[in-house]
């Protein structure tokens, strides 16, 4: 059969509109805040063969995660047939975090298997030892309930004791059925519109196209992997601690490239913990192939033939490949933390394509208890936005999600409405970016005060020891900060992770980290300085102590006094003659 690339152009945004269909469908339908609002989920289309056809990136945390789990979750089926739905979020068997519930449903066409559609959402509680099911865990049986792959519904007809027991041992008993639902809905579109595709072009052409484009994404991908400059690069970064001792966790990665492609090795991680901060080997498939996407034409389609080029190494009983009964609640930090690290070696060798260091957490923070107006226990969770780092030409964005965490910042007025909290400060952090000729963006200060009689919150997050790193002569951006009643006499600061009981009227701050500066601060703009101190982005005194740049008593920019401060700055950090090549 003669491959039309025009048809093949068609039939891959085809593909992917199914996907993205079932994210507007499982957005519009869902009930909690953290899948309705903040879009912590994503949809993926597969083959008859199990090789992921197309994809909806709605939560990139999820990339390497639910193309290893369909699998995986389908294999321990004996059979699968029409309407069918199955239910899993076994870590220890393809899927990410218990949080993460994945529904999986059969494509039947004309009797014939054609692939599956799938769906990943983060639901808000699924039980364990803290509201949001976010708990400082020593194994993972702390962490909440244990989905195998099983049947939610089998010919269409819903397991109902299976629904009955995982309601029971979670605290969202609103949320979480409700979500199930949407999800199922999202299959079910996705389903319609991929029979749409089988009745418009036919299953054996159609399958042929999508065995065309895996082909041709393998190709294109292998090629931009050769592209990039050759050699061995290598990096290592820090999270915090574990969650129990104030030993920091090690991230070493080391990158080689050569005409077989890319192969990222992270011998030499530390090894796993007893706490909840390790990950399986699907986080680490998932930071490779967030970084490399980001390396490589946008154009490039990410499906079975993109993952296929992905070569790591992760030595088995690490906290990037964490071996039962290992807590993983904690394993999308170990992503992320994991993404700076490859950033931060290749930008030893193409540092114009990497921006510095991003704020580098997920950042949870979780809270829950028994309501009194409502009359029935709540969970909530959400994750903070911070700076983004800076890059050649452009400063860092400010108050943003960062690399695999996309979702979206929760609205002030849903949570004050849904929950018994009300935020009394949500601003961005003056100061906290990285100085930097591109400034890195600013974090995220927001303060919650708790109007229950009780509640227990969790603080799931990081970076609140080791900063994020500059690039090229840029600095490091502001640590992370958490503080319980922060504006009383006698503030407390909060460890990164840490689970506590709060009374009526106290307050959590919860501030973000800024990101890394790029390039030299001393060639920045002075306008640009002048224009950051006007906008309320750095201080005076930063503008004088990090840049260089002086203002005047009544705020303008003050050029001579600038021009010889920078000189004089200059002059301290010459080399003397003979020093320096």
């Amino acid at each position: 059969m003669n491959i039309d690339p025009l048809r093949m152009e068609v039939i891959k945004n085809s593909l992917i509109s199914v996907t993205e269909e079932m994210s507007a469908t499982l957005h519009r339908s869902a009930y909690s805040t953290n899948i309705k609002t903040r879009k912590d989920y994503s949809c993926a289309l597969f083959d008859n063969r199990m090789r992921l056809i197309a994809q909806a990136f709605a939560q990139p945390g999820h990339l390497g995660v639910i193309w290893r789990l369909l699998p995986a979750a389908v294999s321990r089926q004996a059979v699968l047939e029409e309407d069918d739905v199955i239910i899993v979020n076994d870590p220890y068997n393809g899927a990410g975090h218990l949080n993460d519930i994945a529904l999986i449903a059969p494509i039947f066409h004309k009797g014939r298997l054609f692939g599956y559609v799938a769906n990943m959402a983060h639901h808000v509680d699924v039980g364990g030892g803290a509201p949001a099911s976010f708990y400082i865990s020593k194994e993972i049986y702390q962490e909440g309930i244990i989905i195998p792959s099983l049947k939610l519904y089998s010919r269409g007809k819903l397991n109902e004791p299976l629904l009955a027991l995982l309601v029971r041992n979670v605290r969202a008993k609103r949320e979480v059925p409700g979500d199930l639902r949407a999800q199922v809905a999202a299959n079910n579109i996705g389903k319609i519109r991929a029979r749409e595709l089988l009745e418009r072009y036919g299953a054996e052409p159609l399958e042929q196209y999508i065995e065309a484009l895996l082909e041709y994404t393998e190709d294109r991908t292998l090629k931009a992997f050769r592209d990039l400059p050759h050699g061995i690069f290598s990096a290592e970064d820090f999270i915090d601690d574990d969650g129990f001792t104030d030993q920091p966790i090690r991230i070493q990665a080391r990158v080689s490239i050569d005409e077989d492609g890319i192969l990222c090795d992270f011998s030499g991680t530390d090894l796993q913990r007893k706490s909840p901060m390790n990950g399986t080997i699907a986080f680490a498939y998932t930071a490779v192939s967030f970084v490399l996407k980001c390396l490589i034409s946008d154009d490039i389609p990410v499906n079975d033939g993109f993952y296929r080029c992905i070569k790591l190494r992760v030595p088995e009983g690490t906290v990037l490949n964490c071996k039962e009964p290992s807590g993983v609640v904690g394993g999308y930090e170990l992503a992320q933390r994991a993404i700076g690290t490859l950033f931060k070696a290749f930008s030893q060798v193409i540092p114009e394509r990497i921006t510095a260091a991003s704020k580098g957490n997920v950042g949870h923070l979780g809270f829950g208890g028994y309501d009194p107006h409502k009359g029935e226990s709540y969970a909530f969770l959400e994750t903070l936005g911070g700076g983004g780092g800076g890059r050649l030409g452009k400063d860092g964005i400010e108050g943003i999600q960062c690399d695999i965490s996309n979702t979206e910042n929760a609205p002030v007025e849903e949570m004050e409405i849904g929950y018994p909290v009300r935020i009394l400060r949500y601003s961005l952090i003056p100061d906290s970016g990285g100085p930097g000729r591109w400034r890195g963006g600013l974090g995220i200060r927001r303060d919650y005060r708790f109007t229950a009689p009780e509640t227990t919150v969790t603080i799931f997050s990081d970076r609140a020891k080791f900063p994020p790193w500059g690039l090229l002569g840029g600095k490091t951006g502001a640590l992370a900060r958490f503080i319980r009643n922060p504006d009383s006499p006698a503030p407390e600061l909060l460890r990164s992770k840490c689970i506590l009981e709060v009374g009526p009227d106290e307050v959590i701050s919860l501030q973000t980290p800024g990101g890394g500066g790029y390039g030299d601060p001393g060639e920045r703009d002075p306008h640009a300085v002048w224009l950051d101190v006007v906008r309320g982005k750095i201080s005076p005194q930063s503008a004088e102590r990090d840049y260089g740049v002086v203002l005047n008593r009544h705020g303008d920019l003050d050029r001579g006094r600038t021009e010889s401060l920078r000189r004089a700055s200059s002059a301290q950090t010459r080399p003397a003659s003979g020093e320096g090549a």
